[in-house]
């Protein structure tokens, strides 16, 4: 037996995109310990596009902005694969369309919009799950490092503050009759195509790769594997929280190497 104890346990990943996903991350490190994975993606034609990836696995279609397609996808993925072990929230968005724009600038339907697909979709999921879920089973969100201010991520990082607080109070709302657990995963930034539209972002991802305290960005499998380990037994313990993964880069502030950069005269 491994150490992470998933074999024959079945889980629910939501938001593979490309193999570059961290849902798609999450799910292989899943089925090399010899758990089951049943995915779920936002339309036919994402499913279209990631079918090579899925193989013959089974995919069902939830666009998490319609309710009643949570309410079906919870109703046939449950009856036919449940009760499940496990359930990755790995979805967002934001309209980056207009590029970068002050906080203050945020149009009332894009805020919504987002905090529909990136927050209030996991409440939505783990309500329409709740009868397929084991009474042990445990919810992983994949949420941001750190509630810095970045400019270009804009709106969407009070979106994932509300994700983790969410994820905090589901916890508590679940322990009234079951052991279900929810907690997020926070990472520093990734090489992933949702992050490549962001505008910016490639800039935002350097820096943040010279303030970890290796030098080296994190892997998106280094935040699958702590993601993998929440789902399992093996966390039992831990409930309610978000665990960081970004290297130390969020207590490096006044690394040397940087601060000589920021401070080398202007030409």
């Amino acid at each position: 037996m491994s150490f992470l104890n998933v074999s024959g346990k079945t889980y629910l990943v939501t938001g593979v995109a490309n193999k570059k996903s961290v849902a798609w991350h999450i799910a292989k490190t899943l089925e090399e310990g010899g758990a089951k994975v049943v995915f779920s993606v936002r339309s036919s034609e994402r499913l279209e596009s990631v079918k090579k990836l899925l193989g013959d696995r089974p995919a069902y279609i939830c666009d998490v902005e319609n309710p009643e397609q949570i309410t079906q996808l919870a109703k046939d993925a449950g009856e036919a694969h449940g009760p499940f072990d496990g359930l990755v929230h790995s979805i967002a968005f934001a309209n980056f369309s207009a590029g970068p724009q002050p906080f203050h600038a945020t149009r009332r339907e894009d805020f919504l919009q987002a905090t529909q697909i990136s927050c209030f979709s996991l409440v939505e999921l783990a309500n329409a799950f709740k009868p397929y879920l084991q009474p042990d089973a445990s919810v992983v969100s994949i949420g941001i490092s750190s509630q810095v201010t970045a400019e270009n991520y804009g709106y969407l990082s009070p979106i994932k503050a509300a994700l983790d607080s969410a994820t905090r109070f589901l916890a508590k709302s679940f322990s009234a009759d079951s052991e279900v657990r929810f907690n997020t995963v926070n990472p520093g930034p990734l090489k992933t195509s949702a992050s490549a539209g962001i505008p910016g972002y490639l800039e935002n991802y350097l820096f943040a790769e010279k303030l970890t305290l290796r030098k080296r960005a994190i892997s998106t499998q280094e935040v699958a594997d702590t993601a993998v380990f929440l789902l399992s037994p093996r966390s039992s313990g831990i409930n309610g929280q978000s665990l960081v993964v970004n290297a130390g880069m969020d207590m490096n502030y006044f690394d040397r190497e940087v601060i000589e950069a920021t401070m080398q005269p202007k030409v």
